[in-house]
């Protein structure tokens, strides 16, 4: 029961989080493309990277605190749902360009940052 609870405050700030940075995101760059969306994705898979490696290989820590951050926190944070949506409307509007972009930019960024949170992690 730990677990579900933990889960559920770090969906909840999780949430808040993303709507906050990519809110600011958008302020700076425009909503011509899905900016806000692509950089709350990149920053939450490097941090998922650091905070595996630092949770679950070097401090073995308990497995509600886990929960609460990798899969509340950072579920929450994360936006991949956000993202199919906004990809979907770029192709509805007929912005292939955009949406292919889109999904190029955010394949090779989060996976990108989540090998190098990996690595950071590992080095530290």
């Amino acid at each position: 029961m730990s677990q579900v609870i933990a889960i559920a405050a770090g969906g909840a700030l999780g949430s808040v989080l993303r709507y906050g940075l990519s809110n600011w995101v958008y302020s700076l760059a425009g909503r011509g493309f899905p900016y806000g969306t692509l950089v709350v994705n990149v920053l939450g898979s490097l941090a998922m990277g650091i905070l595996f490696v630092l949770m679950v290989e070097r401090m073995g820590t308990s497995a509600a605190w886990r929960a609460g951050l990798l899969i509340g926190v950072l579920g929450g944070f994360t936006t991949f749902s956000t993202f199919s949506i906004e990809t979907f409307n770029l192709i509805e509007q007929g912005a292939m360009a955009k949406a292919a972009a889109n999904m190029l930019a955010s394949l090779i960024l989060c996976v990108s940052a989540t090998w190098f949170g990996v690595i950071l992690a590992r080095q530290l």
